[in-house]
């Protein structure tokens, strides 16, 4: 009896482990799958995003729509209207919901609405953020007609200042160094704004 009974549980044995194994397949393989699906979708959105901006490797162009104030402005792009937000870059507040106008605010944003009047060609191209969040696309702008890189430029004259904010420092050196010598030209918000 004992000598059936042993074998019997070897039998037994042998018959879970291969229901085991199979279990353990059949769970890796919708692992697999959903991580394949995953993967899918998040490449389809990916996709999007680079659609309605652009890539590092080639810029896209768009049309300004509107200035906002002096770091933002409306565009036309992929045949959607998007509102920017300049990177690298920051100017005093002059639409903030919560804040006062700023010191130089106003002339900033004039300025921006001289260098880029509606209208205007744009080559727009992204860092590694694609968006911020309040869903504004984050750009590096040029105009079209003549290279000039608005975000720096801005910087250079005095009517912004540097604001490195990760992920997109590619060119926050860049933009420190146009700052420092804006500030010690005194150009801009730094002689109208200085105590």
């Amino acid at each position: 009896m004992l000598w059936w009974r042993s074998r019997n549980w070897h039998h037994h044995r042998a018959h879970l482990s291969q229901s085991r194994t199979a279990l353990v397949t059949q769970c890796f393989t919708a692992l697999c799958v959903t991580v394949l699906v995953s993967a899918c979708a998040s490449s389809d959105s990916q996709t999007q995003v680079h659609r309605e901006s652009d890539t590092k490797l080639s810029p896209v162009t768009a049309k300004v729509i509107d200035v906002i104030d002096g770091d933002t402005i409306e565009i036309q792009i992929n045949g959607r209207n998007e509102t920017v937000r300049l990177i690298g870059i920051d100017t005093p507040e002059t639409v903030h919901p919560t804040k006062p106008v700023q010191c130089y605010g106003p002339e900033a944003s004039a300025y921006l609405s001289t260098v880029l009047p509606k209208g205007t060609l744009i080559d727009v191209t992204r860092d590694v953020e694609a968006r911020d969040y309040f869903g504004r696309l984050l750009l590096y702008v040029h105009r079209h007609i003549d290279n000039l890189f608005v975000n720096l430029h801005l910087v250079e004259t005095g009517h912004a200042t540097a604001l490195p904010y990760a992920p997109n420092t590619s060119l926050s050196t860049q933009f420190a160094r146009a700052a420092q010598q804006a500030h010690t030209a005194k150009l801009g918000l730094w002689r109208a704004c200085s105590r």
